[in-house]
């Protein structure tokens, strides 16, 4: 099962290696990892998508909240939240094609980023699956490269982690 789990922590060197760790020694694949600042520059949130049961999810949670720099953890529930990615995809596109990619990237919410002779960059930004749509929806037109951000999440409604 995949868990999102928001962690907030204080803004030092080396709190990330310390979080890594501690999912190495669990066993726990990162399948997605996203950190950033939040209002206060002194605090960071990392967001991170793992997969794994229940009770490995709760040991983990436990053990963060255990760690100097850490202020707060939270395993948001999918119901609960609320989750984004960016995507950048460059294809392959002749003037013949362009249209085409341009009506998929109107449809799916995506935008061109960036734009050469034969290739389109597109810019798109959704949930894993709607991300995971868009490269197979472009595919067929013979994708050159794929960038993708890891999972920011935030908790649905008033609730705020402090």
């Amino acid at each position: 099962m995949k868990h999102t789990i928001s962690i907030l922590v204080e803004n030092h060197a080396g709190v990330l290696a310390r979080i890594a760790g501690l999912f190495a020694r669990r066993a726990f694949n990162i399948d997605s990892l996203a950190v950033g600042m939040t209002s206060d520059p002194s605090i960071s949130r990392i967001t991170i998508v793992a997969d794994g049961d229940e009770h490995t999810a709760q040991q983990l949670e436990k053990q963060l909240n255990k760690l100097v720099d850490t202020m707060k953890v939270r395993n948001l529930a999918p119901e609960e939240l609320l989750s984004r990615e960016l995507q950048f995809i460059k294809v392959h596109a002749s003037p013949a094609q362009r249209s085409e990619i341009l009506t998929i990237c109107e449809i799916m919410g995506g935008k061109i980023a960036d734009m050469s002779v034969d290739a389109l960059t597109i810019e798109v930004s959704g949930t894993t699956e709607q991300l995971e749509k868009m490269h197979e929806l472009l595919k067929g037109y013979g994708i050159k490269e794929v960038v993708r951000t890891g999972v920011i999440a935030i908790q649905k409604g008033s609730a705020v982690m402090k």
